[in-house]
């Protein structure tokens, strides 16, 4: 019988403030969304233990396009494996909406294909059962 843990889906969605600029042309440092990764893991472990649980490792992570200040992203934390303390966790940061300084000060843009910036794949670990 599978677990019903597995494939469980967590996303949260940030907007990033241009003080989070790090880099000429606005962009954002990577550390950004491992940060953004470590917030979603946090409730995958409450919704599947009851714990906030920790963060062990990083298996993978690739940076694929630019974070922007200004983006909107969206951070999905999937569930792949169920151990007896750990958990191996698929994660995904996309830019949803992007500024358009270009337009005007506070011009923005919902995208029409969400551009996927980051990937990762973590372990996270929890208290043994009671």
């Amino acid at each position: 019988m599978s677990d019903p843990r597995l494939g469980l889906t967590v996303t949260h969605r940030r907007y990033v403030p241009y003080s989070h600029a790090h880099y000429a042309g606005n962009l954002v440092d990577g550390a950004y969304a491992l940060g953004l990764f470590g917030d979603v893991a946090t409730e995958v472990c409450i919704r599947t233990d009851g714990d906030e649980g920790l963060f062990a490792s990083y298996a993978d992570v690739q940076f694929r396009a630019p974070m922007r200040a200004g983006d909107v992203l969206e951070v999905t934390a999937t569930v792949t494996r169920v151990g007896v303390r750990s958990r191996t966790v698929d994660f995904v940061a996309r830019v949803v909406c992007r500024g358009r300084p270009d337009r005007g000060e506070s011009a923005a843009e919902v995208l029409a294909e969400p551009i996927v910036a980051v990937t990762a794949t973590g372990t996270v670990v929890v208290p043994a059962a009671a």
